[in-house]
């Protein structure tokens, strides 16, 4: 999954940046000790407040305690390693990190002179008690797998021991979940670290008013910017107040106005009357996961493959894609996006030629399957009963028309498809008790071990599919600390998951943000999160 490009734009940038900067210590890419404590290193920082809104409000800012985390809340915390832009794992808040030869220890060394908000250094021994926090009581704590023990070698460096070796999991320390936390504050906070959270990151916080905005601040003494980053140390602007409003037509009002800088997940509708504003900028990036019609498995009727597959084949993305979402999304046939490390393009093709749309295969299938009358609505029967299935949708106006053309399209083919719209809470709660028939739903991740949490044995809580063959191979992957034979391991699971067609996966998102009156703004092309390091506030 390799993109050249990305590595011409950041030469350029450095170029630039180099020859506009020279006088800046922030634009040199030897991150030193030196540096780090010196007052004039962000003498080109330009100041003032940036103002973004988001639809949704984090629960809470401390990491260890949620399951949801984007940019209100992640720019907070740096990770021990991250992902470049062509998805390379690099190190971060790690100078480096290395493995045993058995691959059950993994030795990471920190990078000198780094410090969380309060000023205590980053230390091997701090790492190792965010890490127990973590382990102790995250509802996320199995991100961190058979991990056994962990020894702090010296004051940099801290070795992980594992009970066997677990490839997901440098995938995993790049997000900010696995991001240390500041112990001096966990010591002072406890419980209440959420309204007083502090870590390593290029931003700290500054004051929630919950319901409202969170607000953030350079951290000044940031040092850790990223190899894509012409900027490796504090941001160029004094603050960032994150608004969260639900209602799109105020955010886009707010906008407009020019009383918000940045507008998170701008609705499909929209994109055309914002692309058309002379003062408006649009960045893109595909969702780290796709959209797919689901199938409730353990239902009698999707037990047969034949059923299955002939709903795959009447589903056409082409028009979900073009109208629903204003062609902002990428259709996909395959179970893994381009944004996930794994993603086989050969695999990708397979599928897309073997579920093309085609309703005369598709009935023919389902007559196969018992399916040979029709009643006077035209759905086909089986024992005088229509096939008739429900699907589960949320409340979003854009998921509601994407159920609306795939209802008349799965009529073309002599399916009925009711649909009963759930808040997004009520779907996350009961579709693993299996209630549903069928949900409109999304996954979202940055490793291939995400079809081990949708499909391992009794992992599969949304469409409920279990095959041994299937979860043998997803076992032996998350053990392979071999990248390339790993990822032939997870070419042969989509491959069973595109015979068998458990799912019909429908389309990659793209997350598109608006912007204005700022300079050097872009998003990571594999996280999809804004990266704040060469944003500054237009002149």
């Amino acid at each position: 999954m390799k993109k050249p490009h990305f590595l011409l734009l950041f030469l350029l940038l450095l170029v630039v940046a180099l020859a506009a900067c020279t006088s800046s210590n922030n634009t040199t890419t030897d991150v030193t000790k030196d540096n780090a404590g010196d007052s004039d290193s962000n003498t080109g920082k330009s100041g003032g407040s940036i103002t973004v809104t988001s639809v949704r409000e984090p629960d809470t800012v401390d990491v260890q305690r949620t399951t949801w985390v984007d940019d209100a809340n992640a720019h907070l915390y740096e990770p021990l390693v991250r992902f470049d832009e062509d998805g390379t794992i690099v190190p971060a808040l790690a100078e480096k990190y290395e493995f045993s030869d058995d691959g059950k220890v993994i030795i990471f060394t920190l990078k000198e002179g780094a410090a969380f908000h309060s000023g205590t250094p980053v230390t091997a021994e701090g790492v190792k008690k965010s890490f127990e926090r973590f382990i102790e009581s995250a509802p996320t704590s199995y991100m961190v797998g058979p991990l056994e023990n962990m020894v702090v070698a010296d004051e940099l460096t801290l070795e992980l021991h594992f009970s066997e070796p677990f490839a997901p999991f440098l995938s995993n320390a790049t997000t900010a979940y696995l991001a240390p936390l500041d112990p001096a504050t966990i010591d002072e906070h406890g419980e209440d670290f959420g309204n007083h959270a502090s870590s390593a990151g290029i931003l700290s916080l500054k004051e929630i008013n919950r319901g409202s905005s969170i607000t953030f601040e350079a951290f000044n003494e940031f040092i850790l910017g990223a190899p894509y980053s012409a900027n490796k140390g504090a941001v160029n602007f004094d603050e960032v107040v994150f608004r969260f409003i639900a209602d799109d037509d105020t955010r886009l009002l707010e906008f407009k106005r020019g009383n918000t800088q940045v507008m998170l997940s701008v609705p499909p509708n929209y994109i055309a009357e914002l692309e058309a504003d002379a003062n408006t900028q649009l960045a893109r990036a595909l969702a780290n996961g796709h959209v797919y019609l689901g199938m409730n498995n353990k239902k009698e009727v999707f037990q047969d493959k034949r059923v299955r597959k002939a709903i795959a084949l009447a589903v056409d993305r082409a028009p979900i894609v073009d109208y629903a979402l204003e062609g902002a999304a990428q259709p996909i046939y395959g179970p893994l996006p381009p944004t996930i490390p794994g993603y086989n393009q050969e695999v990708e093709d397979y599928a897309a030629n073997m579920y093309a749309r085609d309703l005369e295969e598709a009935k023919s299938l389902l007559q196969e399957a018992g399916y040979s009358e029709t009643n006077g609505s035209g759905f086909v029967m089986k024992d005088g009963k229509p096939l008739s299935v429900d699907l589960w949708v949320t409340q979003e106006p854009t998921m509601q028309r994407i159920a609306q053309i795939l209802q008349n399209q799965l009529k073309e083919a002599g399916i009925e498809m009711t649909i009963s719209v759930q808040e997004d809470a009520t779907i996350r709660a009961q579709s693993p008790e299996g209630v549903h028939e069928m949900l409109l739903w999304t996954y979202g991740w940055y490793d291939a071990d995400i079809l081990h949490s949708m499909f391992g044995r009794g992992l599969s809580t949304r469409v409920h599919y279990e095959n041994d063959d299937l979860i043998s191979i997803l076992e032996k992957a998350r053990v392979t600390m071999d990248h390339e034979e790993r990822m032939e391991m997870y070419k042969e699971a989509q491959e069973i998951l595109v015979e068998e067609a458990p799912w019909v996966p429908l389309f990659v998102r793209e997350n598109v943000t608006a912007y204005r009156d700022l300079e050097g703004f872009k998003l990571h092309p594999i996280t999809g999160n804004i990266i704040w390091s060469d944003i500054s506030l237009s002149k």
